[in-house]
This record gives structure tokens, C-alpha cells and sequence, in this order.
């Protein structure tokens, strides 16, 4: 910024002592050049636009939130209902349900309402009653309310529930020195090699089962035990499917030619993939999709209250069984591409969740429970 030098005479009045002048210094800023056009650097732009973007973002939140709080108001005065009621008596149970009253408990600016998503399974039938008294309503004359609201109510808890379980799974590493680990992990190889025994404790022999080296409790870091508890639950309840899919992995192409044909296209070095590793990797990725909220579309739908560990195992089968087809049918050139498909795959089984009414694994769905909800 430039300044401008301004000296100003004062004279004072002729006195006893004679005239007198005072000088008088100003420094004032150039106005013209502080009005001139300056090139707005680069960076300048940049946070110019970021933050007219989230002005207009906050803005339009709060607009929203307005508008959305009035017409809450319209509908109830109309209706003579609250939103909890209209998405009880409009909308199916499942999913589709539990999500909306979800959002609308959490977006309340009701504390009770905001806190009952997170209260303790046993507190769930108290909190329902406060609800209904604090909305004004009576259970006598909206009874399936109250049972509608609970079930949701178990769900949104359940999950919030499994997520802790699931997470404290993962975060205890594999203990060598702890019997319960060394019987899992050795029952997984009971259950995936039923005829071929284990030589010794340290073995060349995992890597027949699809781990890395002679020690399977290396390759558990990532995911702790909740990859192995994953793993034997597959090799445990679904036998017959899993030593099928290490059969494969394996020897992808095999089951689509012939020996002959086999042999003639000379596909010696099938595409395969480490059975074990890869069942780490999709434990990670439910993982993943659990706590992303991804899963609730699922477990909304399959589970009639809370959502289990065993539901979460269950959904690991449905991702193993689903990923070892898709595997195939993507071709890959080799296992370096794993990383492509497997991304490819996420996003398949993600798009399939965004639909309310999505069941990964309608075999394993309590579809039954879900009428009475």
C-alpha cells in the first residue's frame, strides 16, 4: 500500500510575542493506488472459492434444516401425527424403515430422542415409553407403535453393538502362547484338509490352505483374530462350499474345461489366488463396510432385532462365495491384477446395498421375523 506526505502551515494570531506558524505533518494513505486492480494470486482464487463453497454449503444446511422443520410442523398439524407415526404406518419394515426412524431420532432436537440410538439393549423398553410420553401418545390407542418403534430401536442399537464386538475382534492379535488361537487355527485346517493331516505346528503345509509361510499367525496382523474366527466359520458351517472354493482357488479354469481342452490351450499356470489371504482380505473389506454404515441396508433387512456376529460371519460366507465367481469371471492375467478386481468388486457390492430392500444372503435371511416387526 502506498502512503501519501501531506505538511500543512497553521498560523496562529498575532500575540505579545509576535506571529507564529505550526507545522503539521500528515500520513494518509494513497487512495488511488489502494483502489487500483490487483491480480488475485493463484492460491488466492483457490481459497476464494473454497470458502465461498462452504458459505454456501452451511447456508443451504440450515435452509434445509428450516425448511425441513416447517413442513415436519405442516404434516403434523394435517395428520395430527408425529413423523415417528407416519414412518411407522407408511413404510414397510426393514431397512426402509429403521433408516428413516434412524434419522429422525438423530436429527431430533430432542435429547432424549437423539440419545436413544445409543442407549443399552435393557433400557429399550423404558426408552420407548418415555418416547410415547413425551410425542403425547397413547399406547392403548397406537399399540403396534410402541412394538414397531422397539424393534427398530433393537436394530440401530444391534449394530451400533456389533461394530464394538466386531472391532474387538480385530484389534486382539493372534497369540501362539494361547491355546483357544493355536485349537482355532488348527481346527481350520482340520475342516478345509480333512484327509491330509498336519505334519507339525510349523508347516510348509499352510501354504496349501492359502498363507504365506510355514507360520499362519503372521499373516493375521492385519485383521487380528476376527480373520480367523471369519475363516473357521466358513470352513466350519459351510464345509462342503469352502473346501470347494480352495479347490478352485487353486485351479480356477479347471471346472470350465476339459483335460483335453485344458491341455490344448496349455493353461498350466492357472489364475489362482491364496485362499487364506484372500479370505483376510474380504474379512477386511466387511469390516470396512460394517463400519461405514454400508451394512445396514443388510443386516436392517435380515435381522428381525439385533444384528449378531453371527449375521456378520454369515455375510463374510455370502462375500467369499460372491468374490471367488467374480474372480473368475473377471479373467485376470495374473495376481497382480487382485487389487483391480477386488476394487471392482467393492463397488458392485456397494452399489447393491444403496437398495433399501437389498439382502446380500436371502439363504441365511430371517425373512420370516420381519412381518411382525
Amino acid at each position: 500500500m502506498a502512503w501519501n506526505l501531506e505538511i500543512t502551515d497553521t498560523y496562529a494570531d498575532k500575540g505579545k510575542f509576535g506571529s507564529s506558524s505550526l507545522r503539521t505533518v500528515w500520513i494518509t494513505p494513497n487512495q488511488n493506488r489502494h483502489n487500483e486492480a490487483l491480480p488475485a494470486s493463484p492460491i488466492g482464487r483457490v481459497l476464494s472459492f473454497v470458502f465461498d463453497r462452504m458459505l454456501f454449503q452451511v447456508c443451504l444446511y440450515f435452509y434445509c434444516k428450516f425448511l425441513w422443520r416447517c413442513l415436519k410442523f405442516v404434516m403434523r398439524k394435517l395428520t395430527g401425527r408425529c413423523e415417528l407415526q407416519r414412518i411407522c404406518y407408511s413404510t414397510k419394515p426393514g431397512a426402509s424403515r429403521t433408516m428413516k426412524i434412524e434419522t429422525s431420532l438423530r436429527d431430533s432436537k430432542s435429547k432424549l430422542l437423539q440419545t436413544s440410538v445409543s442407549v443399552h439393549p435393557d433400557a429399550i423398553e423404558k426408552t420407548i415409553e418415555d418416547i410415547m410420553e413425551l410425542k403425547k401418545i397413547n399406547p392403548d390407542i397406537n399399540p403396534q407403535l410402541g412394538i414397531s418403534l422397539q424393534a427398530c430401536l433393537l436394530q440401530i442399537v444391534g449394530y451400533r453393538n456389533l461394530i464394538a464386538d466386531v472391532e474387538k475382534l480385530r484389534r486382539e492379535p493372534y497369540d501362539s502362547d494361547n491355546p483357544q488361537h493355536e485349537e482355532m487355527l488348527l481346527k481350520l485346517w482340520k475342516f478345509l484338509k480333512p484327509n491330509t493331516p498336519l505334519e507339525s505346528r510349523i508347516s510348509k503345509q499352510w501354504c496349501e490352505i492359502g498363507f504365506q509361510g510355514d507360520d499362519p499367525k503372521t499373516d493375521f496382523r492385519g485383521m487380528g483374530l476376527l480373520g480367523l474366527y471369519n475363516l473357521q466359520y466358513f470352513a466350519e458351517r459351510d464345509a462342503a462350499a469352502a473346501q470347494q472354493v480352495l479347490s478352485d482357488s487353486l485351479h480356477p479354469k479347471c471346472s470350465k474345461f476339459s483335460k483335453a481342452e485344458w491341455e490344448k490351450k496349455r493353461m498350466d499356470k492357472a489364475i489362482g489366488y491364496s485362499f487364506a489371504i484372500v479370505g483376510i482380505n474380504i474379512t477386511d473389506l466387511a469390516y470396512n463396510l460394517l463400519v461405514s454404515g454400508a451394512l445396514k441396508t443388510h443386516f436392517y433387512n435380515i435381522a428381525p432385532e439385533a444384528p449378531t456376529l453371527s449375521h456378520f460371519q454369515q455375510t463374510f460366507c455370502y462375500l467369499m462365495h460372491e468374490f471367488h465367481k467374480f474372480w473368475i469371471e473377471e479373467d485376470p492375467t495374473d495376481i497382480m491384477e487382485f487389487n483391480r478386481v477386488r476394487e471392482k468388486f467393492r463397488k458392485r457390492i456397494i452399489k447393491q446395498l444403496r437398495n433399501p430392500d437389498m439382502a446380500l444372503c436371502p439363504h441365511f435371511a430371517a425373512s420370516e421375523g420381519l412381518i411382525n416387526m
